[in-house]
């Protein structure tokens, strides 16, 4: 579908569809907006694992969700108990989210790129009572030498596994209540997930999210331009944000959506081409693959960028014939800012937009007073349906909030016609290829060698991932480069980090600088360097630069 075609169609004006959307009733709970589609739906197909070649309609869907309830419910999983899911991008995954989400049970996301390390603390930190894990990821829960926090081994369901001394999520499945419903009700606030997010702090801190976070977040995506979107792609893990909203996104537009196994730039745009997508986030890096003599004949209504540079954004939109629009989100608010489908007089501008439906949105000066338009501070966004807290972390939590505004740790600026636009970071974090990266948690693990004084981690611009990870490393008086060499501090961090977190670049570095209060001085170690990469040696090209 052409810009100029999607363009023209008729819609009610931005004010009335945000209004719209905002005085709605939501569904009871994620339970039942499944209810309704299937109701309204039955025979529509509600996802497509397209590299899998696994399809299932609303009707069965919402038959095999309410078997697996049952069969959970009857296992002792309760409402309010927390479950680890450590799945790639399977249909298991999303059915045992929404049999969850029938239960009042709590999903924990467990990334399957972590390592023991990272998967203890997940367990422990978020109070994980039962695990549902693929097959391929029993190495990394077998290097455990004891099961960590309150999981006990007849808890442990396995997907995909040989016979085993654990149990088959399989079996799950053997009754036969296609209409299961727990003997209690699950509301709106109940909380559906403990989504781990990287701060400043180290370690991942848990956003506690409820059904009406997941509902208000897909809603405000499905109707917010006034168009239909009835094909849905996500490419991204289940395991992250996206492609939860994303499916239910589709429920609500009474699509389907097409899920592959991972991102990948090179083939994207022929996934969208296949399967006729209306819908997806596209990575700005489909941009930099060989132009095709087919790439304008599409169905794409709209697509969602983050961060694409704004020398490329007309480039994109003109390329591929389509309609790009920018949006800011986070973990612990949903959807923030958005850019109208119909806002043409901004593409290529930088800014992410205005407040979506449910979000308000100011930016503030350090003592928290409002700034006037074209001053930087602090972006500040509230309403219904954000994070519940930080789990088990009343200090992180007091610390995000306001009063009732929620601090993104993000710098923005507003322009006089009240659009925003980013212009940097407070939060000390590494963003590489999507990926948060917590400076301080790769410090730490680096810290912990006996030959490391101390680190300082700071983030390096990339053309192909956005950011990649440099280390600056002051080792112990006494000790010489010879007593940690580079391939045995690799090696460490291999061991400690998942992959995206292991720094690409790597420089020994005499006493790091510092602030009056004793923290390091990281802008010194970027001052008068033109090439933060000089003088590191790069882990993947294995050599000194």
């Amino acid at each position: 579908m052409s810009r100029e075609q999607v363009l023209n169609e008729t819609v009610p004006p931005l004010a009335a569809r945000i209004e719209k959307l905002e005085t709605e009733p939501l569904p009871k709970n994620i339970g039942a907006l499944l209810d309704e589609v299937a109701a309204t739906n039955p025979c529509t197909l509600a996802w497509n694992f397209f590299e899998l070649g696994e399809t299932i309609d609303y009707a069965t869907l919402q038959k095999t969700v309410n078997r697996l309830a049952c069969g959970m419910f009857e296992a002792g999983i309760r409402k309010g108990q927390h479950v680890g899911v450590m799945l790639p991008n399977i249909p298991a995954f999303p059915l045992t989210w929404l049999a969850l989400a029938r239960l009042g049970a709590v999903m924990v996301p467990i990334n399957i790129a972590y390592t023991p390390r990272e998967l203890t603390f997940i367990i422990e930190n978020g109070d994980v009572e039962w695990l549902v894990i693929h097959d391929g990821c029993l190495p990394t829960l077998d290097a455990l030498t004891t099961l960590p926090g309150k999981l006990r081994e007849t808890h442990i369901y396995t997907v995909d596994s040989e016979p085993s001394s654990t149990r088959h999520w399989e079996t799950l499945l053997t009754n036969v209540q296609d209409d299961f419903r727990p003997p209690y009700d699950v509301d709106l606030d109940a909380p559906m997930n403990i989504q781990y997010t990287s701060g400043t702090t180290g370690f991942p801190k848990g956003c506690v999210l409820s059904h009406r976070y997941w509902l208000i977040t897909s809603k405000s995506n499905a109707f917010r331009d006034g168009r239909k979107y009835s094909r849905i792609m996500a490419p991204t893990p289940f395991f992250y944000m996206d492609p939860q909203w994303l499916l239910l996104m589709t429920f609500f537009q009474r699509g389907t959506l097409y899920v592959a196994n991972r991102q990948s730039p090179s083939r994207f745009m022929g996934w969208v081409r296949e399967h006729g997508i209306n819908f997806c986030l596209l990575p700005y890096l489909v941009h930099k693959q060989p132009e095709a003599p087919n790439e304008k004949a599409h169905a794409l209504v709209r697509v969602n960028v983050y961060g694409i540079p704004k020398d490329l954004h007309v480039n994109l939109e003109e390329r591929f014939d389509l309609i790009a629009r920018e949006a800011f989100g986070m973990t612990e608010c949903g959807t923030c800012l958005f850019m109208p489908i119909e806002a043409t007089d901004m593409t290529g501008s930088g800014s992410c937009g205005k407040p979506g439906p449910f979000r308000q949105a100011r930016i503030v000066d350090e003592s928290g007073q409002p700034l006037e338009a074209g001053q930087v501070g602090e972006l500040q966004v509230r309403g219904p349906g954000m994070l519940q807290s930080y789990y088990k972390n009343p200090q992180a939590t007091d610390a995000a909030f306001d009063g009732s505004w929620f601090r993104t740790g993000d710098l923005f600026r507003q322009d006089e016609r009240g659009y925003f636009y980013i212009v940097g970071r407070v939060k000390d974090m590494i963003r590489r290829a999507g990926e948060n990266i917590a400076a301080r948690e790769v410090e730490a693990v680096i810290n912990a060698l006996p030959q490391v004084a101390e680190s300082a981690a700071l983030p390096v611009p990339d053309e192909v991932r956005g950011e990649e990870v440099k280390i600056y490393v002051t080792l112990r008086e006494g000790f010489s480069p010879d007593d940690l060499p580079i391939a045995s501090l690799i090696e460490h961090c291999t061991a400690k980090l998942a992959r995206f977190k292991i720094p690409r670049y790597i420089a020994y570095h005499g006493t790091l600088p510092k602030t009056p209060s004793g923290k390091v001085a990281k802008q010194q170690l970027k001052q008068g360097v033109e090439d933060l990469r000089t003088g590191s040696y790069d882990r993947i090209q294995e050599k000194w630069l």
